[in-house]
């Protein structure tokens, strides 16, 4: 069953309605309260009276079908047996992932802590480069059929048909917004001609630091809200950043690890600074999509002003000169 409760409803979910949820499970809270870092959907650590704490995950509606939630708790407990250190959500006695109160959906999941990886430290990258490879060999073994394909017109031509048309972009940079993205899709494609026929796999699909939390005991990954299908360079371009250079001995430093568990295909390099473009298209719509969430204003009030949309066309200006530089080399 698709989700009908509202957005209103959603941005009117309060502490008692958290707390009410996660106790109609069975399982008697203590009273302890923390909102994590979460706009997407609403993220809370729990206290529990007997055990430790969970964290509560409640789903923005008209974002993702039951089924499309399903299948990434699905794909999640598939790492998780074979041994791949993410975190899934916790199944109950019937069997059930996600769960529903009044007009919320939610799943809960064990508490896990950990920092960042150290980018520029050798023995993260390759470690983080296993742990990829190992998901990723995983994720090709079968299709998601519920949650859609990063491609450029879903990331790419109808985000930016949206902006145009909704009232977004201040008036006097339309015109050069416009042009630009008309240019940066023709580019994007470029891109993926010259990587050729490549394979869409499962993914992560925002495979960046934030979500990859770091212990003694090494690496785990958390947020597979935006799994997907798509090309296995989406879950390693962004652990990449700084000069030519340095991401070129990041590059090595992650496909070390990476190649010992999943085959790499070294034309897809001809694909990162288009799927970053993408992001870049991709991430203005996400806001943009969000408007009439209460939340909104408070938490990006300048997403309509003048200069957002400035330093977002000149982003963009950049990436269509890192468009026509060759692609990193991986030997």
């Amino acid at each position: 069953m698709n989700e009908t409760h509202s957005t209103e409803a959603f941005a009117q979910l309060t502490p008692d309605q958290i707390l009410d949820a996660v106790e109609a499970m069975g399982i008697p809270c203590d009273g302890r309260f923390l909102a994590l870092n979460s706009y997407e959907n609403r993220v809370y650590q729990i206290g529990v009276e007997e055990g430790p704490a969970l964290v509560a995950k409640f789903y923005r509606p008209k974002r993702w079908t039951d089924e499309a939630v399903i299948e990434e708790h699905q794909f999640t407990l598939e790492l998780a047996a074979q041994e791949i250190p993410v975190i899934p959500p916790i199944v109950d006695a019937s069997g059930h992932t996600l769960h529903r109160h009044g007009p919320y959906r939610f799943a809960l999941y064990p508490n896990r802590g950990g920092h960042a990886p150290e980018l520029d430290n050798p023995e993260h990258l390759e470690q983080l480069g296993r742990f990829i490879g190992r998901i990723h060999a995983v994720g090709a073994s079968s299709n998601f059929e519920h949650r859609p394909e990063l491609n450029i017109e879903s990331f790419g031509i109808a985000p930016r048909a949206y902006l145009l048309d909704g009232g977004f972009i201040p008036a006097h940079l339309i015109d050069a917004y416009q042009s630009l993205t008309h240019d940066l899709i023709t580019q994007i494609e470029g891109c993926y001609e010259r990587a050729g026929k490549v394979q869409n796999i499962r993914l992560h699909g925002d495979c960046h630091p934030g979500n990859i939390l770091w212990t003694g005991a090494g690496a785990h990954i958390v947020d597979f809200d935006d799994a997907r299908m798509g090309p296995a360079i989406q879950d390693l371009w962004m652990f990449l950043s700084g000069d030519r250079v340095y991401s070129t001995a990041r590059l090595a430093d992650l496909l070390e690890g990476y190649t010992q568990f999943y085959d790499f295909n070294p034309a897809q390099l001809h694909l990162i600074e288009g799927l970053r473009t993408l992001r870049i298209i991709h991430y203005a719509y996400w806001l943009a999509k969000r408007r009439d969430d209460p939340a909104f204003q408070q938490a990006f009030p300048w997403f309509y002003s003048d200069r957002y949309w400035e330093e977002h066309i000149l982003s963009l200006r950049e990436q269509a000169a890192a468009m026509n530089e060759p692609p990193l080399i991986w030997d």
